[in-house]
Parts: structure tokens; C-alpha cells; sequence
């Protein structure tokens, strides 16, 4: 893959080129939001890692206007910035993962890896994973070919966990991706709600698509392929 790592910090930008030349990716930075603006819309560049705080144009704006004209590129948000409201900004924005520094490359490579496999897919639209599919376009979910009513809320939550296969996501990142500002921290809506997506798109007696993962959150385990 050709990956634009934009980040004005020199020491981190050659670590990350060298780190992904190792896993045969090649790679190009940019030290300025302009600049990595301008490079993005390369078609080539297969993927982005993008750093919020940039000099001229910060991140949010550099991902606002990558969007607007390449809106299925794969951005991975590499950042200082750990608070709920930069993370929650960020992929309200469009990204599509979000990662702290200090951070360790093996993680990062993982995380460059699935955004790679969605990128994969036929269409940017349409998220599939073993036999269950999700359309945007349609808002229509399937599994095995027979229709699934979820609610809008349930179609997000459903979204946010295929689109972060195998991923231990805990309830505060689904509230800041699936709810956006209109939560309360303390509240029990995520349980509830992955109650009710189990009962939808589960079957009857088969361990459940969204794993508990005790003290730590729910992993989404992609179901098998669809039957002949």
C-alpha cells in the first residue's frame, strides 16, 4: 500500500516509514496540513495516518477536506490528544480509527492492516463481513440473505462494530462514536442496546456475533461466510 503519514514531527514520521517498509508498505510524509491535503488527493495513497495537530491547517480540517473529495480513503487518526471530545470530534469527522500517542507500532500496524481490508471491499457503500452485510446507501441490513429491521441507533452500533472486526471496544468508545455528545457516561444504554441488536442479529442458539469481554468492553467476531 502507499500510505501518507501526516505528521510534523520528523523523529515520528521516520519511525513510522521505517516500521511500514518493513511490512512492504511504501510510504510519503508530510510535515504541513496543506501539504497533506495536496498529497491525499493522489489517488495512489491507499491510506492515511493523520496527526490533529499540524501547523498551518490542523488535522480536523485536513480530514474535512480529504473527505469532501475522497470519502472512502481509510484515515487513521495518530494523535497526543486523548480526551473524549478530540476523539469523538475526530471520527465525527470521518475517521475511521483513532490512536493515542505514546503508541506501540505493532498496534498501529494491526490497526493500518484491518483499515486496509475494508478498503478492499467492492464497495465503499457496503460493509460485509462472513454472511452478514450492511448497505449505507439503502440503510438495509442482511444476514444470510434474509432482511433485518434495526432502528437507527441499532444500524450505528451495528456499523461502528463491523467496520472494527476482533477489536475490544470499551462501552466509553461506542458511546463517543454510536451516541456522539447526547450521552451520559454512567448510563447502561450501550448493554441495552447490544441487547437488542443480539436478539436481531443473532441466531437462536449460536454464541452471539458481540462477545462480552469482562472489565474491558464487547468484540465484534465476524460471522462465517454466507451458505451455498
Amino acid at each position: 500500500m502507499h500510505i501518507l503519514i501526516a505528521e510534523d514531527d520528523e523523529g515520528i514520521a521516520r519511525f513510522l516509514e521505517r516500521g511500514l517498509a518493513a511490512q512492504g508498505h511504501q510510504s510519503r510524509s508530510a510535515g504541513e496540513g496543506s501539504e497533506a491535503v495536496l498529497v491525499a488527493m493522489d489517488p495512489s495513497v491507499d491510506l492515511m495516518i493523520l496527526d490533529l495537530t499540524l501547523p498551518g491547517i490542523d488535522g480536523l480540517e485536513v480530514l474535512a477536506r480529504v473527505r469532501a473529495i475522497r470519502p472512502s480513503l481509510p484515515v487513521l487518526v495518530l494523535t497526543a490528544r486523548d480526551a473524549l471530545i478530540d476523539k469523538v470530534a475526530a471520527l465525527d469527522g470521518g475517521a475511521d480509527d483513532y490512536l493515542t500517542k505514546p503508541f506501540a507500532l505493532d498496534e498501529l500496524l494491526a490497526r493500518v492492516r484491518a483499515l486496509s481490508r475494508r478498503g478492499d471491499q467492492p464497495a465503499s457503500s457496503r460493509i460485509q463481513t462472513g454472511d452478514l452485510t450492511l448497505d449505507l446507501m439503502s440503510r438495509r441490513v442482511e444476514r444470510d440473505g434474509q432482511s433485518v429491521e434495526l432502528s437507527a441507533r441499532e444500524f450505528a452500533l451495528l456499523q461502528y462494530f463491523m467496520r472494527h472486526p476482533g477489536h475490544v471496544l470499551s462501552r466509553e468508545q461506542i458511546l463517543a462514536a454510536v451516541w456522539e455528545y447526547d450521552f451520559d457516561p454512567g448510563s447502561n444504554v450501550v448493554d441495552v442496546y447490544i441487547r437488542y441488536l443480539r436478539r436481531k442479529v443473532d441466531r437462536p442458539g449460536a454464541a452471539s456475533l458481540i462477545a462480552t469481554v469482562r472489565g474491558a468492553g464487547y468484540r465484534f467476531d465476524p460471522p462465517a461466510p454466507a451458505s451455498a
